[in-house]
């Protein structure tokens, strides 16, 4: 759009400036546009296609506050008269503007390949406020494959301190789009997606909400979160999201029409962040694709932060593992060792409470598990529920619910690491805060320091419930600093970090790779708790996995659990659905995550999950369409392997895969998991045929999803 037309259009203020950014290619043109009433704008076209009209940036912050004494009303006592708020969106001129152009190639600790390519162009706009002098910048990068911005507020300028009301951001989406959403929360993402046009997220809000999570905090029915994935009636692919989140509150996004507006997570006193200058906002993120493949090969939030800050990264490697969890989610056993009503741990008696016989975290099975681990080729193994304090963890607001290092009576910590450890299996670590922040800080140092003693590299942390101190959210800027001060704190101890019910990833993993995983979304737990339509896991590589990997922990094979356990919800997957996932859901942390009693059953399948890889040199994303489906091939890092999954949801689909990924020269031996023809998710789900075959980059192999189901192939090289 040139600006000759911005200015004339009816909905866009009369403007004075505009600079043009393009990608290195072309093919995206960001526009800032200054208005008349000194207001910065932007708008974004993909070649002739408008994706993003005009908007608003800028802020609203707090009005100055100074101290004017009490304010005595008659017999009352009142705090001073507020200081209006004060709207740092008009009233701007351009001082200087800078440009700058970058292409370089990084190498990930882990990834979905080997090197990343970083390349884009760069323009810095330098705004002073003329009636004050305070300064606001705006940096852009445009990419090929979309554009990232943020705020950036320099040193030495009358702007010092200041709090932010709102972010002031919008995302004018040119069109109606179709939108893959979740409603936006304060404290959880762990919702199914729904997907309607940005016009009908309103109406549909209230049938998409989950009543049954620890903890929830909507704000409005038109406020949904991020990554927001959309489909343009063109067919553009545009992805909304923020990167490099660090000492700022989560952004969350207001429907109004097709215009998305910022709407950023509050504190305990509503305030949405503190700042002192010189200081720096997350990127913006609007990454824009001609097909849903492209979307999924994007990396632009991973290259919008920083470079790893690690000097040493040696000790971080990807992790397969097993746990001793899925029994307790499931129903069949618990995390706690006895049923008293109420403990505190600093007088409690464990050595003379009555054991309940359910506790799962006990020595005679946690060894089953970690022979079962070893004899099948696994890293590690989570022990859920060790340590004392389970009684009573989930939403009781306590404060001091756990000390993260005294183990129960039936959990011998030195014999279990002592016998781990001789089958070459190192035990995952887990650390359940129940969302007592200020507990977890204070015990943080001597549980890192346990686990440097007993040879743990890598923790679960959890943060189940409300908020302590009450009133603040999981994903508020003060929240959001505690989980990159355990991530650093962790890193100083060699200790890697899978965080659950922390705030969703932003790319940071690239600057803090020990950060191997996180979950952020609803998970396969939720099998357990009523069940999760097929198609939840051929959205999440667009919207969750857009910054960074998640701990789905996938690979449940008994789906009946009411016969298993007398739980009434159902697995809906098959078994090679279930052996998919491993390809499809990257991460470098991936849980084999049903028991061992249950995988004897079908080791034949259960081979694929042996053999699958969890680091990669290469990503082809071969057939997607969100929520709808996925195919994806991925060679091994660490080998000439190369392997295949696909996933669906209610349809059945058949797909012609072309081999040609493959090296060329060479045969493989294909090793086929495929659903039965008679298998179903809901009806059948444990029917599946294994067939083998020698295939080259020549060959095409015709595969068949049931609803539910997948397919899963591996390719060894001969």
């Amino acid at each position: 759009m040139s600006f000759a037309l911005l200015a004339a259009c009816n909905s866009v203020p009369k403007a004075v400036g505009s600079i043009d950014l393009t990608s290195p290619d072309g093919a995206n043109r960001m526009t800032f546009i200054l208005t008349e009433a000194g207001g910065p704008m932007y708008s974004l076209d993909h070649k002739d296609i408008s994706v993003l009209e005009p908007g608003v940036l800028g802020f609203e912050l707090r009005g100055t506050v100074k101290y004017q004494g009490l304010v005595y009303k008659g017999d009352k006592i009142e705090k001073p008269d507020e200081v209006p708020p004060y709207m740092f969106t008009e009233g701007f001129e351009i001082i200087g503007t800078e440009t700058a152009s970058s292409d370089e190639t990084w190498e990930p600790v882990w990834g979905e390949e080997s090197s990343i390519r970083n390349h884009y162009n760069e323009l810095l706009v330098k705004l002073r406020h003329k009636a004050d002098g305070k300064l606001m910048d705006i940096r852009f990068r445009c990419f090929n494959d979309g554009l990232g911005f943020r705020y950036e507020f320099p040193d030495g300028q009358p702007l010092v301190h200041f709090v932010i009301k709102e972010e002031m951001t919008e995302f004018n989406c040119a069109q109606d789009n179709t939108a893959w959403w979740i409603p936006g929360d304060y404290d959880s993402q762990e919702y199914q997606y729904a997907c309607t046009t940005l016009t009908g997220i309103p109406a549909e809000f209230k049938k998409h909400t989950n009543q049954y999570n620890s903890s929830t905090t909507l704000y409005s029915t038109s406020c949904v979160q991020t990554s927001l994935q959309m489909k343009t009636p063109e067919g553009l692919y545009v992805n909304i999201h923020e990167a490099a989140l660090v000492d700022y509150s989560c952004m969350h996004l207001v429907a109004d029409g097709k215009k998305l507006r910022a709407h950023l997570t509050p504190d305990a006193q509503g305030w949405k962040g503190r700042l002192e200058t010189p200081c720096v906002t997350p990127w913006r993120t609007v990454q824009v694709a001609e097909s849903a493949e492209e979307q999924l090969a994007s990396r632009l939030v991973l290259n919008l932060n920083e470079p790893c800050a690690l000097e040493d990264v040696s000790w971080i490697h990807p992790v397969k593992y097993m746990g001793v969890w899925w029994e307790m989610i499931a129903g069949a056993g618990n995390w706690h060792y006895t049923d008293a009503a109420s403990v505190k741990l600093d007088d409690f008696d464990y050595s003379t409470a009555t054991p309940n016989g359910r506790h799962s975290a006990n020595n005679d099975n946690v060894r089953k598990y970690i022979d079962f681990a070893a004899g099948n080729g696994f890293d590690a193994l989570l022990v859920e529920g060790w340590n004392i304090g389970w009684e009573e963890w989930a939403n009781c607001n306590k404060d001091y619910v756990f000390d993260f290092v005294t183990p129960y009576p039936d959990f011998d910590i030195d014999a279990l690491n002592g016998y781990a450890h001789s089958k070459g299996i190192r035990l995952v670590m887990h650390h359940e805060t129940s969302s007592s922040v200020r507990n977890y800080e204070r015990h943080m140092e001597e549980a890192y320091t346990l686990m440097n003693r007993y040879g743990y590299d890598a923790v679960k942390s959890g943060y189940v419930g409300d908020i302590l101190p009450i009133g603040e959210h999981h994903y508020g800027q003060w929240m959001n600093n505690h989980y990159l001060y355990a991530v650093t704190e962790a890193a100083k101890h060699h200790i890697m970090v899978n965080a659950h019910e922390a705030v969703r990833p932003t790319g940071l993993c690239r600057t803090y790779p020990n950060l191997i995983g996180n979950e952020s979304a609803m998970g396969t737990e939720y099998q357990a708790f009523g069940g999760i339509a097929p198609g939840h896991t051929a959205i999440l590589p667009f919207t969750r996995l857009n910054g960074g990997p998640m701990d789905y922990t996938p690979g449940i094979f008994e789906q009946n659990l009411k016969e298993w356990c007398g739980n009434d919800s159902h697995v809906n997957s098959t078994i090679c659905g279930q052996l998919a996932l491993y390809v499809t859901m990257y991460s470098p942390l991936q849980m084999a995550a049903d028991t061992p009693e249950h995988y004897s059953r079908f080791m034949d399948a259960f081979q694929f999950i042996r053999d699958v890889a969890i680091d990669w040199s290469e990503s082809r994303y071969l057939y997607a369409e969100p929520q709808d489906y996925l195919v994806i091939a991925r060679k091994d890092k660490n080998s000439d392997s190369w392997f295949l999954g696909g996933v669906t949801d209610e349809q059945t689909r058949t797909f012609s895969v072309a081999l040609d990924f493959l090296e060329e020269g060479r045969n493989y031996e294909a090793t086929i998991y495929k659903d039965a023809p008679d298998a179903d998710c809901y009806e059948n789900p444990q029917a599946y045929a294994i067939e083998k075959s020698v295939v080259s980059l020549q060959d095409k192999l015709e595969l068949t999803m049931v609803p539910g189901g997948g397919f899963a192939v591996s390719f060894k090289a001969l």
